[in-house]
């Protein structure tokens, strides 16, 4: 019954993605136009990618989480362990598009500061660390991510992969700073299977002025 009780109680925390259950979640506004990154990502793929894949991500959260609620309150702990896995993909589909959107500009700058500093000593140089992310995230096999993160504790930049939409902090501790997602919905209209010159192409539009205020908070508190 002890066991039982632990892990009703803690399955309540797969909900934590950051908006309580009785909150819905939203589909965030783009803060460009969907044509704003062309040629680097066409219109198209954004407007289907935004208004449709990620607005799947955050209906099935919803639906995860009225369903996690129910369970709690009926003490349901087998429908409540059930829910992880959708509570775990959609909840990081929306979590890891959230933050693809704001690390996209058309006009996003170079890194700067401390950001470029730390760059340089943990990877040797902004291209080192560029050809770094890239080839690890070419390398994901199926659907997924790469991600430059922050170990908060050490101030440590690191480069990391995550499957299917599993969310980097929640599954590694690494803070996200800049992700790169694989998933073919978000390059196969315009870059066919040529996966590379998606990734490489995607460091233009790079909004290095949003990766650097992660940094910063990430190693800041």
């Amino acid at each position: 019954m002890l066991a039982a009780r632990r892990l009703f109680f803690s399955a309540r925390g797969l909900a934590a993605v950051g908006v309580r259950s009785q909150q819905k979640h939203t589909l965030p506004d783009l803060p460009y136009d969907y044509n704003a990154l062309e040629p680097v990502i066409c219109a198209e793929i954004m407007q289907l990618h935004h208004s449709k894949h990620h607005q799947t991500y955050v209906n099935n959260l919803n639906v995860a989480e009225e369903k996690l609620a129910e369970a709690q309150a009926k003490g349901d702990v087998n429908t409540v362990i059930s829910l992880a896995p959708a509570l775990k993909f959609n909840g990081g589909g929306h979590i890891n598009h959230t933050i693809f959107w704001q690390n996209l500009s058309p006009d996003g700058g170079e890194p700067q500061g401390d950001l470029l500093a730390a760059i340089n000593r943990d990877f040797g140089s902004i291209d080192a660390m560029k050809a770094q992310l890239s080839a690890a995230t070419v390398a994901v096999q199926g659907s997924g991510w790469g991600w430059l993160g922050c170990n908060k504790q050490k101030g440590i930049l690191h480069i990391a992969t995550c499957p299917n939409q599993d969310p980097l902090e929640a599954t590694t501790g690494l803070v996200p700073l800049f992700g790169i997602d694989v998933w073919e919905h978000a390059y196969y209209l315009q870059y066919k299977n040529v996966r590379p010159d998606y990734v490489n192409a995607i460091w233009k539009v790079a909004n290095w002025k949003d990766i650097s205020a992660r940094f910063t908070k990430a190693t800041s508190n």
